[in-house]
């Protein structure tokens, strides 16, 4: 599985969110998008993280940046979990996994001491100019979002 590196360029897409609406990332040329991968909607670990990154929506905001959660769950699945938790940020349907595993955030990784595949819980900040500005690959949930967010500060 290729893991995406600092500097590369950010693999382009168009993806549904919440709405059925398609959203590329070419449009957000010239912002700060923080991408998000998580595996499921409403699930203990993935409710944690999009809440946090809800909570700090503002700060992320005042800094100008875009955030996007993405997992494999449809788009009417993913307006029920926005409107649950209330959050701010777009969430995206990637239900082939085309460009979870372009990211690097799809593949093999360890569950409970076996080989699965899955996805991988990986967060990635593409910079103005379209390219990785930052990569954080199998994260924890809990604490992420501030981490994302005090390496956007500094």
């Amino acid at each position: 599985m290729a893991r995406l590196g600092v500097g590369e360029k950010a693999p382009s897409f168009t993806l549904r969110d919440e709405h059925g609406e398609e959203v590329s990332l070419k449009d957000f040329l010239g912002m700060r998008v923080v991408l998000y991968f998580y595996p499921a909607d409403d699930t203990p670990g993935c409710t944690k993280e999009a809440c946090q990154f809800n909570d700090g929506f503002a700060a992320f905001n005042s800094l100008g940046v875009l955030v996007f959660g993405v997992s494999p769950d449809s788009p009417e699945s993913h307006l029920a979990f926005r409107k649950k938790y209330g959050l701010s940020f777009s969430l995206l349907s990637d239900p082939e996994k085309t460009v979870m595993t372009r990211y690097g955030a799809f593949g093999e990784k360890m569950l409970y001491g076996k080989k699965v595949n899955g996805v991988i819980r990986s967060t990635f900040v593409v910079s103005p100019a379209g390219t990785i500005e930052h990569v954080f690959y199998n994260v924890r949930a809990d604490g992420h979002a501030a981490k994302v967010l005090a390496t956007l500060a500094n």
